[in-house]
């Protein structure tokens, strides 16, 4: 199980995904990979196929983004000799370099509807028809797809086909974005910095407190990918130095996910802080029907110090 291992952090939402997608593994099963861009998807693609029967036969990626229509068809499933201009040889596609093995199809909801059709064939029956041939052929190859876009929306305005969608959704995997994984940002810039230290040969720099804060509190629409991106430029702007928030790209500081508090004025007679402090708890585990880990985000806590906090007010931890 050792693939897994190599995925960083701890986070509630990260545990329960790991151990769906090592079930999954062990299983012949179409995955469906759904995440924002740089959620992880590949990583995750990767893992699965080293912990299944198939590690070690032929694991190929295609990116459905990367190839125009015209080309994507022959790249999947092969052409015959002389069926459009330029094709000289009988070639094979990625069906039949993947057959034993798996195959990733990298932004699914890129693939044009005219070839959506023809990888259904596929998942239904083990067909795949080279352009240009009449008689198909039978390949045994896993398919693991991802998608960065709501396949449902794309459904519903027909870019994607609904009977293609339920085939590759046997066993969806939801990778959450960065902002929900506050809990593994330390243990990811850990890594990454380690990492970048060793590839560049530099002193790996360090995070302050401050600095650490003004990152969990970022919205992070590039997710992991982001992250990754800026531990390697510091890494190299700043090696051996310590990061402060001023160090940070401008963004960072204007960006927070977390809106700023507006100032707020004392009455006259005084507050009573501990029940305001109850209330808001009270407020947030309503608005998230009692999930900790959604409400210690709306009040800027980390999971175990709301706990605390509930303890401390009396608030139900159970």
């Amino acid at each position: 199980m050792g693939h897994f291992k190599s995925i960083i952090g701890q986070s509630p939402a990260l545990d329960s995904l790991i151990r769906s997608a090592r079930m999954v593994a062990a299983t012949d099963v179409t995955v469906l990979l759904k995440g924002e861009t740089g959620t992880g998807k590949e990583v995750f693609a990767n893992a699965i196929q080293k912990e299944s029967a198939r590690a070690d036969k032929a694991y190929i990626t295609l990116n459905c983004a990367a190839l125009p229509e015209s080309l994507i068809e022959s790249e999947l499933f092969g052409h015959k000799k002389g069926s459009f201009t330029g094709a000289t040889a009988n070639t094979q596609g990625l069906f039949q370099a993947a057959d034993g093995g798996t195959l990733f199809l990298d932004e699914i909801n890129s693939l044009p509807v005219s070839i959506q059709a023809k990888l259904l064939r596929f998942l239904e029956s083990g067909e795949c028809l080279a352009v240009g041939d009449i008689k198909p052929y039978n390949v045994d190859v896993r398919i693991i797809a991802a998608t960065n876009s709501d396949l449902n929306k794309q459904v519903a305005t027909g870019e994607f086909r609904q009977d293609l969608y339920y085939r590759l959704n046997v066993v969806p995997l939801e990778l959450p974005p960065l902002a929900q994984r506050t809990e593994d940002i330390e243990h990811l810039i850990m890594h990454f910095l380690v990492m970048m230290a060793e590839t560049h040969s530099l002193a790996a720099p360090k995070f302050s407190k401050q600095a650490l804060k003004v990152l969990k509190d970022y919205s992070w629409p590039g997710n992991i990918r982001e992250l990754r991106n800026l531990c390697e430029r510091l890494s190299i702007l700043l090696a051996g130095k310590t990061i402060e928030p001023e160090n940070l790209p401008h963004e960072f500081v204007t960006h927070s996910s977390m809106p700023k508090v507006p100032d707020f004025t004392l009455p006259e007679r005084g507050i009573q802080l501990d029940s305001l402090e109850a209330n808001l708890i009270h407020q947030a585990l309503n608005r998230t029907k009692g999930n900790r880990s959604k409400s210690a985000k709306l009040l800027g806590l980390s999971r175990d110090t709301l706990l605390y906090r509930m303890q401390k007010h009396g608030l139900s931890t159970h």
